[in-house]
């Protein structure tokens, strides 16, 4: 038996309101309606360029938090929480970073990522008392809540403020204001959903994009990788043995067999190897490079080069 909350909260958000483009959906043939999702997704992209710059700010503060030796939390509820999982899960293969380097916080715990936990999303309590337990003044606590008012995220955004990390909120209401101890607003203007109310659909693609282009530039500016190659991951089985060869080969323009013999050499150490290849190092300057300049592939070639020369 479903049970019925005792209070309602109305929302004041355009992902709330009717589209007036798809009222007919229900009408519409099967290549009608596909067509009808496909043009409002169509509007995400030129949405989220538009936050761009609020973006740049909540990536400044990422990286500031990570080079201090601290660390970036998501916060989110629903369809935001499980985007932020996603992204905090897939970021320790393709970079090579510590599990616990990106954590999400989602509302309602482990069990709500394939459920709904009822009333998990307005408790403000839980959510201030589980970021808490964990923020260390420094970090980069990054909220999600379509709406812009998700009770759990923004105490778990005001705890966290008042324990000195920098804060930032994703939404898709820019009617929704600021709140307190926000450093950096992301409203991004995603508009009516498909299906009144439905924020998994564009609210939640602006949120994977903005989530994918926040982490993926916070490895960039790290020395995650080099040109755009994903050069901090580590050869774990075949297939990413061959993966690494690839890269360097690309990196290079060496055969395979020198690739191969290189990343041998290097212990399966990627950045290694491609130091050593690109500057003629050894293997142990190259490592001792990298490890001087903070893992960033290009300043240590620039530091081997001002050595040579």
């Amino acid at each position: 038996m479903m049970t019925v909350p005792c209070q309602a909260v109305h929302v004041d958000s355009p992902t709330e309101q009717r589209n007036p483009r798809t009222v007919d959906i229900d009408l519409m043939s099967t290549m009608g309606i596909l067509s009808a999702i496909n043009a409002e997704d169509r509007r995400v992209p030129d949405a989220v360029a538009a936050v761009l710059p609020q973006l740049a700010r909540a990536v400044d503060y990422a990286v500031e938090a990570l080079r201090g030796g601290g660390r970036v939390h998501y916060v989110g509820a629903g369809t935001s929480g499980r985007l932020a999982t996603l992204d905090a899960a897939e970021l320790v293969p393709t970079f090579n970073v510590p599990p616990d380097l990106f954590v999400a916080h989602h509302a309602g715990g482990e069990k709500a990522l394939r459920q709904a936990v009822e009333n998990a999303e307005d408790d403000d309590e839980a959510g201030a008392a589980e970021l808490a337990a964990v923020v260390q003044p420094g970090d980069f606590v990054l909220g999600l809540a379509a709406s812009g008012r998700t009770p759990f995220v923004l105490g778990a955004l005001e705890a966290s403020s008042g324990l000195g990390a920098h804060t930032g909120l994703v939404s898709a209401n820019p009617r929704a204001s600021k709140p307190a101890g926000v450093d950096v607003l992301i409203a991004v203007a995603t508009g009516p959903e498909v299906l009144a109310g439905s924020t998994r659909m564009k609210a939640g693609t602006a949120q994977k994009l903005i989530l994918t282009a926040f982490s993926t530039a916070t490895m960039i500016k790290l020395g995650k990788t080099y040109s755009n190659l994903m050069v901090s991951m580590r050869a774990t089985n075949a297939k990413l043995r061959g993966r690494t060869i690839r890269i360097l080969q690309e990196a290079t323009g060496l055969t395979m067999a020198d690739c191969s013999d290189a990343l041998t050499e290097a212990g399966g150490d990627l950045k290694t190897a491609l130091v050593h290849l690109l500057s003629g190092s050894d293997v142990e300057h190259a490592a001792a490079a990298l490890t001087a300049n903070g893992g960033h592939v290009r300043k240590a070639l620039d530091s081997l080069h001002l050595r040579a020369g």
